[in-house]
This record gives C-alpha cells, structure tokens and sequence, in this order.
C-alpha cells in the first residue's frame, strides 16, 4: 500500500528521474546495457530463484539481443537458455515506468520486481514505487508503447 509519505518521496524523485531520462531521438539498442553487459552485470535468474539480485560471472555469459547477460551460475545460465521470454527483463531492461510513459531510462538491478511471473526493472526504488501504485495500468501503457520507444 503507497502511503502518503511514500507517494511524496517518489513523486520529489521524479523530476531527477526526467533529467537522466532520454527520450528516443534515434533507435535506441533493443537491450538496455552499459558497456555492452544487460543488468549492470546482475543474473536475471536469480530474481526468480533467490528473489534478490546477485552479481553474474563473466564465466557464465550468453548474448542476448545485442547485449551479454551473466550469471551467477552455469546452472542459472542454462535455466535461461531452455527459457529466455521467462527470465529476461520486460521491455530490454529499461525502467519499465518511463516505457509506460513513452521514453526510456536507465535502471538500477536493486529497483525490481517480478509480477505474474515477469521481471521488471526501474529507475530507482523511488520510481518502484510509483510503478507499484499502478502496476497494471503501468504495464497496459508500457505494452502499447513497446518497442516503439525505441525509435527507428
């Protein structure tokens, strides 16, 4: 449940939010990736099996859309494989509220959550928020604008 005090610092966090933002000007990558790796590094996986997030091994690498995915484990690496629509994160990676607002953005591998059995990246935990307030509407908008965010 968003509580007043809640919703107040998610809404002060969205104008910082905005500013690191960017709207797709050009085709953005269909994987949101720093330097090439999806997740800052972390194991798409283990949101599901150990429901945190845990740094992924260079050792265990697959390409994924243009960008590489680690994982923590051969065995992790292997679940994804046999299964990536289950496990990749919704929308390449980016912060799921800003696509249900039509942009992308970065996301931190801390701000997650998994609803009917998808992962979802955010911004921030302060955007987490707002998107948990609406989940379902959030998803509804950022299922009409995916991949059109992306640009061409």
């Amino acid at each position: 449940m968003l509580t007043r005090r809640t919703f107040l610092a998610s809404a002060a966090a969205i104008p910082a939010a905005t500013i690191f933002a960017k709207t797709a000007t050009a085709a953005e990558p269909p994987v949101y990736s720093t330097g090439g790796v999806a997740i800052n590094g972390y194991d798409p996986v283990a949101y599901f099996t150990e429901g945190k997030p845990v740094e992924g091994s260079p050792e265990h690498t697959v390409d994924w859309e243009g960008a590489k995915l680690q994982f923590a484990s051969a065995e992790n690496k292997a679940m994804f494989e046999g299964n990536p629509e289950k496990f990749a994160p919704k929308y390449g990676g980016y912060c799921a509220y800003a696509v249900s607002k039509g942009y992308t953005a970065s996301t931190d591998p801390a701000a997650w959550s998994i609803h009917e059995d998808r992962l979802y990246l955010n911004y921030s935990k302060s955007v987490r928020a707002l998107w948990a307030a609406r989940k379902r509407h959030h998803i509804e908008q950022a299922d009409m604008n995916w991949p059109g965010v992306l640009g061409a």
